[in-house]
């Protein structure tokens, strides 16, 4: 039988390199050059001065998030991780209190807190949100649960409503990971101000970015203070200010530049636009991959919520296809090719990330937080507590960025005949 599929060795759709996502401009270049030629890269002093909430460029990026966003405290920090380990040490995270957390999402969401001896529960996630299912958090709530740690995974907002009913019933904090949803919504609500605190990522691969950076929000002035000094050597502060509270008020160093910082205010000046191409480009997709019938996709929200997606989900139906998904993924990765600069990788994957309790760290239980003298309760980590996040890993969802802006409709198209093409010789796929 003559091989067509690229897979096999026959002519793939596209040779073409996609266009690179980069949303560095003129306008970035100029503020980098304004903050250098002052002079004053960073401001920041670890003492309790003027200088101690950072220079002009960081407070005015702050300012503005938070007009943006619409909530009343933004504070800068280096990382969306140390963002999500500044807030688990606000709200008092201790050793042996637990935080639901998810499983599905990148490692430093499950691992904030750790950092202050706490354990991370997984509950598992939606079969179509991909979020928390806030019925498995539920089930997951014991006398030692201190908090939930919500993540909008992949630009989807996650159940607030039904997550912010569960935290009042039982006194519990609720922290957003928002890194991959920035101006996402939840029925009209900005994300990232409808829990306690919220952290975006700055991180390059980020809607946007400052190379690195991150922001926390929050409409709770202590914990603003708090996130505040745990950003900036805490210990240093807590003498002069006369705090009383003094739980894990010792410092650290995770404060963003003035370059940063610059660079933040003009990326925040694109992201309407830039989101906007990503919705545009995924309504496009979502009418075009709607003709496949081995395809189920997220259908475009409504009631003023607003996914960002960070990528775009797609659950494949194996029986429909008549092939197991990780072969539709490698046989489309050989029709189509990578991105231009850095990015070698293909623009889709199978699955997101393996399910976090997988990893050694949970399974070996080998931080110092799992001491039995620190953590009376009983966590389990076993493969199987998450069984839907365990079947849309392994078997049913697949992930791409083919509607990030700068994707035109002819590069979109090329995506779609590839998938056309894979279909119409999916004999010749299973019989390799």
């Amino acid at each position: 039988m003559s091989k067509v599929l690229a897979i096999n060795g026959g002519t793939p759709v596209r040779t073409q390199l996609f266009p690179a996502y980069n949303t560095i401009g003129e306008e970035e270049k100029k503020a980098v050059m304004k903050v250098l030629d002052s002079g004053n890269l960073s401001q920041y002093l670890g003492a309790w001065t003027h200088d101690f909430l950072g220079g002009p460029t960081v407070r005015a990026f702050e300012e503005e998030w938070s007009r943006v966003i619409g909530v009343k405290h933004s504070i800068s920090v280096n990382s969306n991780t140390s963002g999500l380990f500044t807030a688990a040490g606000a709200i008092g995270i201790q050793p042996g209190d637990e935080v639901i957390v998810s499983p599905y999402t990148m490692s430093a969401s499950a691992i904030a807190p750790l950092v202050y001896g706490g354990i991370p529960v997984f509950a598992d996630i939606d079969p179509l949100t991909f979020c928390m299912d806030p019925k498995s958090i539920e089930a997951r709530i014991t006398s030692r649960t201190k908090a939930i740690l919500v993540v909008h995974i992949f630009g989807h907002p996650a159940d607030m409503d039904s997550i912010m009913a569960l935290a009042k019933k039982h006194n519990l904090y609720v922290i957003e990971d928002c890194a991959q949803a920035p101006m996402g919504k939840y029925k009209g609500q900005p994300v990232g101000t409808i829990g306690d605190l919220g952290v975006f990522s700055l991180n390059y691969h980020k809607h946007i970015h400052t190379g690195e950076g991150g922001v926390i929000t929050t409409n709770n002035t202590t914990l603003a203070e708090r996130c505040q000094m745990i950003r900036n050597h805490a210990e240093n502060v807590t003498a002069p200010r006369e705090e009383k509270d003094l739980t894990n008020l010792i410092g650290y160093n995770y404060r963003m530049t003035e370059i940063e910082c610059a660079i933040g205010i003009e990326q925040l000046k694109k992201l309407p636009s830039l989101l906007q191409q990503r919705l545009d480009n995924v309504a496009f997709l979502n009418e075009k991959l709607s003709a496949f019938p081995a395809f189920e996709i997220l259908p475009m929200l409504a009631d003023g919520s607003v996914n960002t997606y960070y990528v775009y989900p797609v659950k494949f139906n194996k029986e429909i296809a008549g092939i197991e998904r990780n072969k539709f993924v490698d046989a489309l990765k050989a029709e189509i090719p990578s991105a231009v600069l850095r990015e070698t990788a293909p623009l889709i994957g199978a699955g997101y990330v393996k399910p976090l309790y997988l990893q050694p760290i949970y399974q070996q239980k080998a931080a110092w937080a799992f001491n039995p003298a620190l953590y009376k309760g009983d966590v389990s980590y076993e493969k199987g507590i998450c069984p839907i996040t365990e079947k849309m890993h392994f078997e049913v969802l697949f992930t791409h960025e083919y509607m990030r802006p700068g994707m035109t409709k002819k590069d979109m198209m090329d995506v779609v005949n590839a998938m056309e093409k894979i279909f119409e010789n999916i004999d010749e796929l299973k019989s390799v």
